[in-house]
């Protein structure tokens, strides 16, 4: 195995500690009626991964990679998003179901967009 795929794959999983840690933090120990812990998680990433994105070539390719496939990568998680909007419209709530998988998805493309922009801004 190479060093940096070793190092991408620590990262990973450095990645889902976080995102575990966030999102007990932002769920309350009763549960919600909406997983705002995988929402927050999912957009900041996406920002993250975003910037990543928009330094381009000010970046060292190892460390993008390291970052972005793996901190990222354990960070975000769209398999949770999935499961999130079944179990609530298995509960019959219909609007939280959509609120979650399209709230999840225009919002992280926003911020991975925004992202983008001050990561090449920053890069200039």
């Amino acid at each position: 195995m190479s060093p940096l795929l070793l190092v991408a794959a620590l990262a990973g999983g450095v990645g889902a500690g976080l995102r575990y840690v966030l999102d007990r933090l932002l769920t309350p120990a009763g549960g919600v009626r909406f997983p705002l812990g995988i929402f927050v998680v999912n957009v900041s990433g996406s920002f993250a991964l975003g910037v990543i994105t928009g330094l381009g070539a000010a970046l060292a390719p190892e460390l993008s990679l390291v970052l972005g496939l793996g901190l990222l990568g354990g960070y975000t998680t769209f398999s949770t998003v999935s499961v999130e909007t079944v179990l609530l419209a298995q509960r019959r709530r219909w609007r939280d179901a959509a609120l979650n998988l399209f709230g999840t998805l225009v919002v992280a493309a926003l911020a991975a967009g925004l992202g983008i922009l001050l990561g090449a801004w920053i890069a200039r």
